[in-house]
C-alpha cells in the first residue's frame, strides 16, 4: 500500500510539474522603456523642487499639505518628521495613494534615510561603496571611486509624478538630527 501511494503521489508531481513547464505565461507587468521616459519628464521637473530646511519647514506648516515618509513601517513607528503620513514605497499603488492623497493637486514633501545625520540606525545612509577583494596598484583607483547614492527619495518622487502627483517638493540638505529646528516624533521619541 505505502508504494502505491508513493507511486501515485510521484505521478501526481510529475503530471503537475510537466503541466507548469508548459504554461505560456504573459510578459510581466514590467517596462522599462516607460521607466526610462519617466525619469528624462521627471529630471527638471524635480530639479526645480529640491528645496532647503526652512523652506521645507515654513511649507510643512501650511493647510493641506503632507509630509510623506515612505520608509519602513518599523521605521517610521520608531522615528519620523513630525505630522508626517506614512505609506511604505513597496505600497505604492494608484488606489493606496487615493486613499491617503485624494487630491493629486496636494502639495507633498518628501525626506528619506539619505536627508538625516546622527542617527545611522533609523536613518540610515543608501549608499553603495566600491568593492575591492585586494588593493593593488590595477584596483587602487576603484578604491577611490564615488559612492553610488541609492536614496529612496528618487524613486519616491518618480513614482509620485507618475501617479499623477506633480506638486512634490523634496528635502535637498543634509539634517543633523539634533538641529533644533525640526521636531520628530515616535516611538524612540516618546520614551525620552
Amino acid at each position: 500500500m505505502k508504494i502505491l501511494f508513493v507511486t501515485l503521489v510521484s505521478f501526481i508531481f510529475c503530471f503537475v510539474s510537466a503541466a507548469a513547464e508548459e504554461a505560456d505565461y504573459p510578459i510581466a507587468k514590467v517596462s522599462f522603456e516607460d521607466y526610462k521616459n519617466l525619469v528624462e519628464k521627471v529630471e527638471a521637473h524635480r530639479a526645480d523642487r529640491l528645496i532647503d530646511l526652512d523652506t521645507f519647514l515654513k511649507m510643512s506648516k501650511k493647510d493641506g499639505v503632507i509630509i510623506l515618509d515612505t520608509r519602513s513601517k518599523f521605521r517610521f513607528d520608531r522615528i519620523h518628521v513630525k505630522g508626517a503620513v506614512h505609506l511604505n514605497f513597496s505600497d505604492f499603488t494608484q488606489a493606496n495613494l487615493a486613499q491617503l492623497i485624494p487630491s493629486p493637486d496636494t502639495t507633498i514633501l518628501i525626506y528619506c534615510n539619505n536627508n538625516f545625520e546622527g542617527n545611522q540606525r533609523d536613518f540610515a545612509t543608501k549608499i553603495v561603496l566600491p568593492i575591492v577583494p585586494k588593493v593593488t596598484p590595477t584596483t587602487q583607483f576603484a578604491a577611490q571611486a564615488k559612492p553610488r547614492m541609492m536614496a529612496l527619495n528618487v524613486p519616491t518622487y518618480l513614482n509620485l509624478y507618475g501617479y499623477g502627483y506633480h506638486n512634490v517638493y523634496e528635502l535637498h540638505e543634509l539634517v543633523n538630527v539634533e538641529d533644533p529646528r525640526i521636531a520628530f516624533e515616535g516611538s524612540i521619541i516618546d520614551k525620552e
